[in-house]
């Protein structure tokens, strides 16, 4: 059973105990919830259909839940919206509050949901409460009207557990902007592949936002998020990160991707990567040179490279190498060289997006175009209206 956080917890104040009061509200619509979820079967690497092109027989919902288009963008969050603060992997004691006070400073309204403020007993204690609990958070945050995103507030273990228990039906339902990344990414891969809208691998507010990272994290989340990034624009990179070239070219395909050894874990799934016209983009953290081999190895031997358009590498950090990251970095391109260079394509890397500072928003299942000359990358589609 869950516990509360309770000694490790920031005193109470009255702003405090409002945020609380709803959470107990939120948690009742949440255990409506519970148990709803359906499971659709995987579809094959090449295929491209959206969930609604399977026959309802397939996926044991009717035709009227079907989603319109694949990857399509999300309502955006307004000025003012309400945000609901979830945690679908590990906990983050006492971290709630202040994310919410973080959101209220600019000008937003905060949800908490009941396992942000939870940890499970032993063995279970990495996770933000039990699956449950997890799960119902995110069925309860999504189907509120009036809430206008859902963004995780810690990355850590967990988020597999409760991917294949997803209501995909509910969330193609009601599209909203899910921001987070690291172990958030096996939730990006099932969303993108399952329900079909754009997610967003973004700054997590307890361990990015209330860490401090440099902007233009948080800015540049809210302005993808809030609709101001619109088709046509370009995502670059600050001049300090100075992506690194190796390989040159300009590739357009969906975005696909996220934490390394997430995407590694969901093969054989039936939310498995599907790559093919793709621009795949890869992080990790507290993965030495070896492992990053084999998982690269892993994804190649499944044919996961055999159909990509380019390769965006974002920040690989804690590679236990002499010198830190900045000089890990440069130890692991004759890796992504191997793996990519004779291909004729596009490869982006020490792109800052993932664990590293700062730690740019992508727009998951977006079409964008890849450029090497320009270091950036352009938005062929709207994320957020």
């Amino acid at each position: 059973m869950p516990r509360s956080p309770g000694r490790s917890s920031p005193a109470f104040n009255p702003h405090r105990r409002s945020v609380l009061r709803a959470v107990g509200a939120m948690g009742l619509s949440g255990l409506a919830l519970a148990g709803c979820a359906t499971r659709s079967p995987g579809r094959d690497e090449g295929e491209q259909t959206a969930p609604g092109d399977l026959s309802a027989s397939q996926t044991g919902q009717s035709l009227s839940n079907a989603a319109p288009r694949r990857d399509g963008p999300v309502p955006a969050l307004r000025p003012g919206g309400r945000v609901a603060i979830v945690a679908p992997a590990s906990a983050a004691d006492g971290a709630a509050f202040e994310a919410a006070d973080w959101l209220q400073a600019r000008g937003f309204e905060a949800q908490i949901m009941p396992a942000a403020l939870t940890r499970s007993d032993a063995p279970f204690e990495y996770l933000a409460g039990d699956d449950a609990a997890r799960l119902n958070d995110l069925h309860a945050a999504f189907a509120d009207p009036a809430i206008g995103a859902v963004w995780c507030l810690q990355g850590g273990f967990g988020s597999w557990r409760i991917a294949d228990k997803l209501d995909f039906g509910l969330l193609r339902k009601h599209p909203k902007p899910f921001i987070g990344y690291s172990d958030i990414t096996a939730l990006h891969l099932a969303i993108q592949k399952q329900a079909g809208f754009v997610t967003f691998h973004g700054p997590m507010l307890a361990q990015d936002l209330l860490a401090g990272k440099a902007e233009p994290t948080a800015s540049h989340v809210l302005a993808m998020v809030g609709g101001q990034i619109g088709q046509g624009a370009w995502i670059d990179a600050p001049p300090e990160s100075n992506p690194v070239v190796l390989a040159p070219g300009v590739a357009t395909g969906r975005l696909v991707g996220g934490n390394l050894a997430l995407i590694a874990a969901t093969i054989g799934s039936r939310h498995e990567i599907a790559t093919r016209d793709a621009i795949l983009f890869i992080e990790d953290v507290n993965e030495a040179l070896p492992r990053i081999d084999r998982l690269l190895s892993q994804l190649r031997a499944a044919g996961k490279f055999d159909r990509i358009k380019g390769v965006l590498v974002g920040n690989f950090t804690r590679l236990g190498l002499p010198g830190g990251d900045a000089a890990g970095q440069f130890q692991l391109f004759p890796l992504l060289q191997e793996q990519f260079q004779a291909r004729g394509i596009p490869v982006l890397a020490a792109w800052p997006s993932g664990h590293g500072d700062p730690n740019l928003t992508l727009p998951l299942g977006a079409l964008v175009t890849l450029d090497t000359q320009r270091r950036g990358l352009r938005l062929e589609q709207p994320v957020a209206v």
